[in-house]
């Protein structure tokens, strides 16, 4: 598991997106609002699982740099609605395709009964990690 984290957080980067200084956090971060759309501070909160205020400092300083945007709710004038920015929405499509790209190639050589047991297995593990995170921390 290590080497396949490692490996993705090596893609390559675009040029445009460099002198954001992003760090391996801020993937999550883009992939949610990339794959999900607009989401409140609260709701990438909650799927990130860190403090809002942690969320809220990522958002403010990706959005001072011009990579985020954030909006009034049109149904709720007290929240924010986070995005990616017009112009760098192709430039994180493009960053997050390889990730994409290289699961996509290795899941459509399987039958459907093998793609259901990788996804199985793949969500198992993440919920024995959140009982070993509820159980040790």
């Amino acid at each position: 598991m290590p080497r396949l984290v490692g490996r993705a957080k090596r893609l390559p980067m675009p040029e445009v997106l460099r002198d954001f200084d992003l760090a391996p956090r801020h993937l999550s971060l883009l992939a949610y609002l990339q794959h999900e759309g607009r989401l409140t501070v609260g709701e990438l909160s909650e799927r990130l699982e860190l403090a809002p205020t942690t969320v809220s400092l990522m958002v403010g300083d990706l959005s001072r740099g011009g990579l985020l945007v954030r909006e009034e709710d049109p149904d709720d004038r007290r929240r924010r609605i986070v995005a990616v920015a017009p112009p760098y929405v192709r430039a994180v499509d493009d960053w997050l395709a390889g990730s994409a790209d290289a699961w996509g190639a290795v899941m459509r050589e399987l039958s459907a009964e093998h793609r259901a047991v990788v996804v199985r297995t793949l969500l198992g593990y993440e919920e024995a990690l959140g009982r070993t995170v509820r159980d040790h921390g």
